[in-house]
């Protein structure tokens, strides 16, 4: 069976989502590696770094990734699920803009598609966000995608040698609805 991501794309005014696919892999390399955003998602540092050719694109097909573009076409970052859980109507989506390309509303445009998605295409209940407790522009991005702040899990993620804590957002269907006057 054909992987349906593979050319599967969205796009808004902003950026186009496209399948991940092996050329991206030195961006993957390059960029991540210099993130606050990898230090989220990635529990142990892998040492030796893994060499942008030994980088395979494997697309879960369960929780999809995408590599994001501006309309010019340029490769600016990816947006992935993190999880997505059937059972409870749960999902979370991770991000990152190259740091070249950020503070333009990339970030938004590309989350906007996904909640789009995983709201009105997989019928999802509940988006989980968060990001660290000193990344304001995370924490204005989930704001003003309608979210709610829920919490705060104190000292959870170790980064540059001290302790931050994380900041937890959520949004429901029905605000998601809400605030873009569906229903």
């Amino acid at each position: 069976m054909q992987n349906i991501y593979e050319t599967y794309y969205w796009q808004n005014s902003k950026v186009r989502l496209r399948s991940v696919n092996l050329g991206d892999s030195a961006n993957f390399h390059t960029e991540d590696l210099d993130s606050e955003a990898w230090n989220m998602v990635h529990s142990e540092v892998v040492l030796p770094a893994v060499k942008p050719e030994a980088v395979e694109a494997v697309q879960n097909e369960n929780a999809p990734a995408f590599a994001i573009e501006n309309l010019a076409g340029e490769y600016i970052g990816h947006i992935h699920f993190n999880y997505i859980n059937e059972r409870h109507g749960t999902f979370s989506v991770g991000v990152v803009i190259w740091r070249k390309f950020r503070n333009n509303g990339y970030g938004k445009a590309a989350m906007e598609l996904l909640l789009d998605y995983g709201f009105n295409e997989r019928r999802l209940n509940k988006f989980n966000g968060f990001c660290l407790e000193s990344n304001e522009a995370s924490k204005r991005m989930m704001l003003s995608l309608g979210c709610i702040q829920e919490g705060q899990v104190r000292e959870e993620i170790f980064l540059n040698g001290k302790f931050h804590d994380r900041i937890l957002f959520g949004l429901t269907v029905g605000e998601y609805q809400e605030a873009r006057g569906i229903k």
